[in-house]
């Protein structure tokens, strides 16, 4: 058991070479445990251990800042009850179960090579949570404030295990999470790449939005006749391509340009076509550039 010494230290090992470090069988410091720039060749385990931040100290359970470890066995026995400080930790293997995280996390700079979801003791629904990558972004949230890194080596992780779905989900909780950094022009304009093409992770999304507005807008237009623009010329009217001529705002099919209408409401609903028209496109173009530049 490691008590409280000068500043809330339960443990120093700042800088140990080490082939392993065990901290396991029911072990508990009442203090920050200290392993700030640790080498440890194969195994770092917490395996049952029990952190504890000391009252009046930083706040902090563990710091392990710039630690290297080729297997981190991180599987406590409850929620350390300070901050876990692992900037610039660098862990081959990682192993985690629910109890491993605190509500504070700080990971800007933590890189793994992978994550192993400890299964011991937990109910069937708890482990298919923790599989997940809300769970997986929630722990990233954890973290003070925005930073991209943590992100993309979650993404990383994923698209190494071949999960590039989950990978393009990570990155769109990434941009979210920026979003919510920015001023209100670009909050607004990130809501609607979000929505109209997930930031380009999803662009499906759009054929979604254009086939309920192409839907919308032949039942509506063909319940009513509109005016030809020029009588006895042209193709005859057509709900379907008249809507798509809308919708498209690059080229023409020759049907919008022909017709107009009396009713004020179907012509705001054909300008108002015209205008998504224009802005599925240009997030479109937004989101498929932001993918290509992996920003």
């Amino acid at each position: 058991m490691g008590r409280p010494g000068p500043r809330g230290l339960a443990l120093a090992l700042d800088n140990v070479v080490a082939s392993t470090l065990n901290f396991s069988g029911g072990f508990t410091a009442d203090g920050t445990v200290r392993l700030r720039g640790v080498r440890v060749s194969n195994n770092l385990t917490f395996e049952g251990a029990v952190l504890n931040a000391a009252p009046g100290g930083d706040g902090t359970a563990l710091a392990g800042l710039l630690m290297q470890v080729a297997d981190f066995d991180f599987t406590l026995a409850r929620p350390p009850s300070g901050t876990l400080d692992l900037r610039g930790a660098q862990v081959s293997y990682l192993h985690d179960n629910e109890h491993s995280w605190p509500d504070v996390v700080e990971l800007d700079g933590f890189v793994y090579g992978s994550i192993k979801a400890v299964e011991v003791g937990e109910r069937r629904e708890a482990m298919g949570r923790r599989h997940s990558v809300a769970y997986r972004v929630e722990w990233i949230r954890r973290s003070p404030g925005y930073s991209p890194q943590p992100y993309e080596q979650l993404t990383s992780w994923y698209r190494k295990a071949g999960h590039d779905d989950d990978a393009r989900r990570v990155l769109s909780a990434k941009q979210r999470h920026r979003r919510s950094t920015l001023h209100p022009a670009a909050r607004a304009w990130g809501h609607l790449l979000d929505v109209t093409v997930g930031y380009g992770y999803r662009p499906w999304l759009a054929g979604v939005w254009l086939l309920a507005l192409t839907l919308l807008g032949t039942l509506s237009f063909g319940a009513h006749s509109p005016n030809p623009v020029h009588r006895g010329e042209g193709a005859p009217f057509q709900p379907l391509v008249y809507t798509l001529d809308l919708l498209i705002p690059i080229g023409g099919l020759g049907q919008r340009t022909a017709w107009y209408w009396s009713n004020d409401s179907l012509q705001w609903l054909a300008y108002l076509l015209i205008a998504f028209g224009w802005v599925l496109t240009t997030a479109v173009i937004a989101g498929v550039t932001r993918t290509l530049q992996k920003n």
